[in-house]
């Protein structure tokens, strides 16, 4: 029995290693347009998921690199939230600059440190962000999962 537990236990952390490898990317910019967030006139349309009621306020639009990514398994909203991405756009989508940041998450926040600043601080913290996705379909949710 204890064998097949540790099996088991090498198999997830193989698992969870193996899924969560970044990806080697070249400096330079990858995403140069910022998010476009855009309010919703008129009536805003409501619609359930999990037993919660959302109310859409706005329509958002991102095209990012992923900085980190965050499962939740066990808090109020994880049933809702399962995965929180960090994302980043402009000099923050820039391999040169994140080999100089070093990133965290946890509790729903994200957290960045430098030794040296390779850009300013205050690029830092517009061009990068902790989104926390509620996904419209169960197809995005396996792929934001994924």
């Amino acid at each position: 029995m204890m064998r097949w537990l540790l099996i088991a236990l090498i198999a997830l952390g193989a698992w969870q290693w193996w899924g969560d490898r970044s990806i080697e990317r070249a400096p330079g910019v990858m995403v140069a347009a910022a998010p476009e967030q855009r309010a919703i006139a008129g009536n805003p349309p409501q619609f359930q998921k999990k037993g919660y009621t959302l109310t859409a306020l706005a329509r958002f639009t991102l095209t990012a690199r992923v900085l980190g990514v965050e499962r939740y398994y066990f808090d109020r909203e994880s049933d809702l939230v399962p995965v929180d991405l960090t994302l980043g756009w402009g000099p923050m989508s820039d391999t040169g600059v994140l080999s100089k940041v070093s990133i965290s998450q946890g509790g729903r926040f994200y957290y960045w440190r430098v030794n040296e600043f390779a850009i300013p601080r205050r690029e830092i913290e517009v061009y990068s962000a902790n989104m926390h996705l509620i996904a419209a379909t169960p197809a995005v949710e396996r792929e934001l999962k994924r």
